[in-house]
């Protein structure tokens, strides 16, 4: 069997079998494969795309690329959630509490942020002292005795997708349904979730920018999940304006922890007691979404949800009275408040502008390796729908310096559109694709 071969089929549009697949994805890894054969063949991916059979062949091969977790010891069931990202997105750090409080296991490995506010990583590192990197070992202890873990991808887990990453991010083949799902899916296989809840972000300020297209990679998604005897399900949910009321690391910690209290704005409660739902429903510890928010707004009242994500704090080595204190989180020199300068209807917040601007602060990434201030940001008074008066209260900016406040504050107020009559707010939920 030779590599180029294989291109060459794929090239001319026809479905490659599985030990076509596993010999050019361990070849690739092992270093048999070079750049340039392997950038060949992710084009002809890109352009030719791939059966639902031969995305399932490619998933599995990367997952096998490394270790895989096997998580049976641990509890007949564990979770897993896996979001396509946003602006303002700190889900994980709602949803893994409330989870794990109903006495469900949640074993997350997470990734670091490229662009917009950080990865869910990058908000747990602006808790003093909060360690991501741990070894399998720690992983699975923490899981077994805490029920909650959230930890830095691990190198041995699917290293192939890893090095298909890099490529496809100089190659201009990133936008592919089959890679995108692929490389999604591997990891969480490999990482050993028996259930797995997608969180796929449409709109302004996500990746997939038309409810089709996210539709779309749900669907392969749950599809490579069922393939493979992993249960999955995925929600589809609104992006066009930032979720939740803070965008930035230490902003959106102190956010989690007053939703975690009860006290959370009501598009990221709905937001998190959706996903949470469907992971207790996949691990079939309610039948249905109703009985599943009984348990986990019981975990938000009663506090069992706050006491978790304190314990997860303190296992990872974190300084667990940021939760109640929380000037102990990192907190910008310069902060302004910036009013409406008109009255009226917020019509829209263009949430990718939000975003930008954040990166902009010094709250995200441009690229690969650029340190993150964790405690700059934006904080949002109004949403879409609701009336402001001209003076009232708009956004504050969370900054390092009076040149990034300034560019922010243009910024930001460039990106409301307002209305002279009442605007419905857009649904945040948009669908649940379970099969």
């Amino acid at each position: 069997m030779r590599a180029v071969d294989i291109i060459a089929r794929k090239r001319d549009g026809y479905s490659l079998t599985k030990e076509e697949i596993d010999f050019f994805v361990q070849g690739f890894t092992r270093g048999d494969i070079p750049d340039y054969q392997a950038s060949a063949w992710l084009m002809a991916i890109f352009l030719r795309g791939m059966d639902a059979r031969e995305t399932i062949d490619l998933t599995m091969a990367m997952a096998r690329s490394g270790e895989m977790l096997d998580l049976s010891g641990i509890a007949p069931v564990v979770v897993d959630k896996h979001s396509t990202g946003g602006v303002g997105d700190k889900t994980t750090l709602i949803v893994g509490p409330m989870v794990a409080a109903t006495g469900l296991p949640v074993g997350k490995m997470s990734g670091r942020g490229l662009g917009f506010s950080g990865g869910t990583l990058d908000k747990l590192e602006a808790i003093p002292g909060f360690r991501v990197g741990l070894t399998k070992d720690e992983f699975l202890r923490q899981l077994k005795h805490v029920g909650l873990v959230v930890a830095g991808q691990s190198a041995d887990l699917a290293p192939a997708d890893g090095k298909l990453y890099a490529l496809r991010d100089v190659t201009a083949t990133i936008e592919s349904l089959p890679l995108i799902a692929s490389s999604i899916m591997s990891k969480k296989i490999a990482a050993g979730a028996h259930a797995i809840v997608l969180d796929v972000k449409v709109g302004r300020g996500a990746f997939m920018k038309t409810e089709q297209d996210a539709v779309a990679l749900a669907q392969t998604m749950v599809a490579i999940g069922q393939g493979v005897n992993r249960k999955v399900a995925a929600v589809i949910a609104d992006m066009d304006q930032p979720l939740g009321n803070t965008v930035g690391n230490a902003l959106e910690v102190q956010e989690a922890i007053e939703t975690l209290r009860g006290n959370g704005p009501s598009d990221l409660v709905e937001h998190c007691l959706t996903v949470a739902s469907q992971m207790l429903i996949l691990a079939g510890k309610a039948p249905e979404a109703s009985d599943a928010r009984q348990q986990l707004r019981a975990t938000l009242q009663e506090g069992q949800a706050l006491s978790k994500f304190c314990a997860m704090i303190e296992a990872q080595g974190g300084d667990a009275a940021v939760v109640d204190e929380p000037d102990r989180l990192p907190h910008a020199p310069l902060v302004e408040k910036v009013v409406a300068p008109r009255t009226g209807y917020i019509a829209s917040i263009d949430a990718m502008e939000f975003g930008l601007t954040a990166v902009d602060l010094g709250a995200g990434r441009q690229k690969k390796g650029d340190l993150i201030d964790p405690a700059v940001g934006i904080v949002l008074h109004a949403k879409v729908g609701d009336l402001v008066m001209q003076g009232q209260p708009l956004l504050t900016i969370h900054a390092a310096n009076v040149i990034q406040l300034d560019t922010a504050r243009a910024r930001l107020l460039a990106a409301y559109s307002w209305s002279n009559k009442p605007v419905q707010p857009p649904p945040h939920i948009r669908r649940i694709v379970d099969r």
